[in-house]
């Protein structure tokens, strides 16, 4: 383990060919696949490059070290996939008891949306342009009243009063379509 400290990859190697076959068996016992337990040894193996400070002779031997750190990213990883697999389950439950709740949109709810978009679109050429462009600086680019008022060197207030007065034309102007909506 000193010699892994030091980043010495022979070192790596020989703690590898020592233990690998003890950290896969034990890798294997918990998570019950070949694949996984391969993949699991070579991030422990990481693990123990990359956190080798992390041992403390002291404390007991490398090996138990290694098992312990084994056996966590295991039961780490049955975790995560009985997770995954619960998820899936009750992904698949919900969409038999409900199997219209996953169809977006109707056609009818998006020639409605399109007919909004064609009027909003309308009533925003008809505003005046200083209007429009507060509106759209707000709105479209997600910029707060201060950074409109930056970015055009307009007073604060001037941009204020731009958002109320447009934004009062577009309420007024949906106003008389609030029906057909």
């Amino acid at each position: 383990m000193g010699g892994v400290r030091r980043q010495d990859p022979e070192a790596l190697s020989q703690l590898y060919d020592r233990y690998s076959g003890v950290l896969k068996a034990l890798a294997l016992r918990i998570v019950h696949n070949e694949a996984e337990s391969e993949d699991l040894l070579q991030e422990i193996y990481m693990e123990i490059w990359n956190h080798a400070q992390n041992y403390v002779q002291e404390r007991g031997k490398a090996l138990g070290w290694m098992v312990t750190l084994t056996r966590r990213r295991s039961i780490d990883r049955l975790r995560k996939r009985l997770s995954y697999a619960r998820v899936e389950e009750r992904l698949q439950k919900e969409t038999e008891q409900q199997p219209g709740a996953w169809s977006y949109h109707s056609v009818d709810e998006d020639l409605e949306a399109s007919d909004m978009r064609a009027v909003l679109i309308k009533i925003m050429e008809g505003l005046p342009p200083a209007q429009r462009e507060a509106i759209e600086f707000a709105y479209f680019q997600g910029m707060s009243q201060r950074e409109i008022a930056a970015h055009t060197g307009i007073p604060l207030g001037t941009i204020k009063t731009r958002l109320e007065l447009g934004l009062k034309k577009i309420s007024d102007g949906l106003k008389g379509l609030k029906h057909e909506f």
